[in-house]
């Protein structure tokens, strides 16, 4: 059932395109990593003020501003990267770093999804406390080691 969905993908009018023209998979890649970008780069700018807790920092707007960056992000790599995937899905689906990142941007969505549940994320959405309570710093980090594994993942799907 998985190698005939696979098939499928393979021969789709997106993964003619992307193998037909010598642009189209470039640019691809390229909003995929501005994806990829803008996705980790409002993640970090969150958690670094979770963990740190800097005074002065808006805390509150950051994290009602940030939490819809990082969506907009997430979506563009996921539909950038569904279209790169299109290409060779055989050799993506078997390779184990890229099994590996897809695990690790699920938990790290899983991950934000709890952590916006929380007492402490609802009282810094709501501006009850000018600072992030301290324990949203294990939130932060946590965070961070995700995110920041899911990337270096990433990047060794070309290698492994």
């Amino acid at each position: 059932m998985i190698e005939s969905l696979l098939d499928t993908l393979a021969a789709s009018p997106v993964a003619a395109a992307l193998k037909a023209s010598q642009l189209a998979y470039p640019i691809v890649n390229a909003v995929h990593i501005l994806g990829l970008a803008t996705l980790f780069g409002s993640i970090l700018g969150l958690d670094v003020v979770l963990i740190a807790r800097p005074a002065g920092i808006d805390g509150s707007g950051l994290a009602r501003l940030l939490p819809r960056v990082a969506a907009f992000g997430l979506a563009t790599a996921v539909l950038s990267g569904l279209a790169l995937f299109s290409v060779q899905p055989h050799d993506y689906a078997g390779n184990p770093a890229f099994r590996l990142k897809l695990g690790l941007v699920g938990l790290g969505i899983l991950h934000a999804a709890v952590a916006r549940r929380t007492a402490g994320w609802q009282r810094l959405v709501r501006a009850d406390a000018d600072r992030p309570e301290p324990r949203l710093r294990v939130t932060g980090a946590v965070s961070l080691a995700i995110w920041t594994a899911a990337v270096v993942s990433g990047r060794f799907i070309a290698f492994v």
